[in-house]
């Protein structure tokens, strides 16, 4: 039997204590081992639930207890998340965790010092909730040089993003329909100012490339300029807006960048609607791979959770190679990075000062009056913010792929 703790008893916690309970035979065969939750740290108590006898709220029981060789981290954060998390690992505990933030900020960090102690530092909840996708970036797609990661990677914009489509609607009625569903909180700024996409495809850069990645150099953009006219546009051209979350090789750089993307419905991504994340890897091997499925949610997120448990207890005192250095990973400059750009101009602007400036664009007629739009050729960041700037009138724009 392997004793392992739980730090945090709130949504995924909660989760991880379910999935282990009502899946506990079949877990222990995969396992080969059974796996017994022998403390829960969270500062409050649960009268009435089972949980409250393994309940405590002092991390050092669990700390120097040799018994415990597993440390489930799912409180979120990174303080103390991170000194938790560290501790385990010097003591010759693995740790297995859900915990973004920590992994963006800490992961290679934390990788370096679970190699040392011969323990494991996982991390697949972390990014896609349920979906698949670290150990892939690890073990399936090793021998492969990655050329491009594009993911819709948050849930709540892209249910938001889809109701838009779906029913014609603007952002702030969308946003509250999101928030009372409970898809987003009461303060969505990490969802819809893009900040959660951007720790996660700064975690799936890292593993691509075995670099540590900054998420603060990745230049990030919301969804909060996005229009339900945005979205006329968009289905007029049989597209569709996408936050993703974006990383590609270009030559011997790499870019990465998350912001709404029009996209095309021959796009992997077209079809990721509501809640869904979806994560498409070009390899210069394999080709395109696609995964899909619940991006969050308490039971998603927790068998992620508990795959990672699974694989430690098969790995006790057997470190599980990762490839991702504290060396950091220098980003190209994504103002060198080529997009074509979406373009809405009120009517006081002439189609042919548009012309002159960008070159050759396609128009877009989606029956709106008093203005127009047009699509660019191909261009740099940099090219597109220097001719932009000579137009007033300018209603919003949008990088696109279509």
């Amino acid at each position: 039997m392997v004793n392992i703790a739980v730090l945090g008893y709130g949504t995924v916690g909660s989760g991880v204590v379910e999935v282990l309970t009502t899946n506990r035979e079949s877990i222990a065969k995969k396992a080969g081992e059974d796996i017994n939750i022998k403390y829960v740290l969270d500062l409050r108590d649960f009268e009435g639930d089972p949980i409250q006898e393994k309940i405590v709220h002092d991390y050092d029981v669990i700390l120097n207890d040799e018994d415990i060789k597993i440390v489930v981290e799912v409180m979120g954060g990174i303080n103390p998340a991170y000194t938790f998390v560290k501790d385990a690992l010097l003591k010759g505990k693995s740790v297995a965790t859900s915990n973004k933030e920590l992994v963006a900020k800490h992961g290679a960090e934390l990788l370096r010092i679970a190699k040392e102690n011969k323990v494991n530092f996982l991390f697949e909840a972390s990014v896609g909730g349920g979906i698949p996708i670290i150990r892939p970036l690890n073990n399936s797609l090793t021998a492969d040089e990655i050329n491009e990661i594009t993911g819709i990677l948050n849930g709540t914009t892209n249910y938001i993003l889809s109701k838009m489509s779906a029913e014609g609607l603007d952002f702030d009625t969308v946003l509250k329909d999101a928030q009372d569903k409970g898809y987003a909180e009461r303060n969505p700024e990490a969802d819809v100012e893009g900040h959660d996409a951007c720790r996660k495809i700064a975690i799936l850069t890292s593993l691509a490339y075995g670099k540590q990645v900054d998420f603060e150099k990745i230049q990030t953009e919301g969804i909060t300029k996005i229009t339900d006219t945005d979205i006329k546009y968009a289905k007029k051209l049989n597209g569709s807006i996408k936050l993703l979350g974006q990383s590609k090789k270009v030559g011997d750089e790499v870019f990465a960048i998350v912001a709404p993307i029009m996209i095309g419905a021959n796009h992997p991504l077209f079809h990721v609607n509501d809640v869904f994340n979806g994560i498409f890897v070009n390899g210069n091997m394999i080709g395109d791979a696609m995964f899909y499925g619940p991006g969050a949610g308490k039971l998603p997120t927790a068998s992620a959770v508990v795959a990672d448990v699974v694989d430690e207890v098969k790995h006790l005192g057997v470190n599980i190679t990762s490839i991702w250095s504290e060396e950091k990973l220098k980003l190209g400059d994504i103002k060198k990075a080529k997009y074509k750009y979406f373009i809405r101009f009120a009517d006081s602007v002439k189609l042919d000062a548009v012309k002159e400036a960008f070159g050759a664009v396609t128009t877009v007629d989606a029956g709106i009056s008093g203005e127009f739009a047009v699509i660019t050729e191909e261009m740099s960041q940099e090219n597109f913010e220097e001719k932009i700037k000579g137009f007033d009138g300018v209603l919003n724009t949008i990088r696109t792929e279509l």
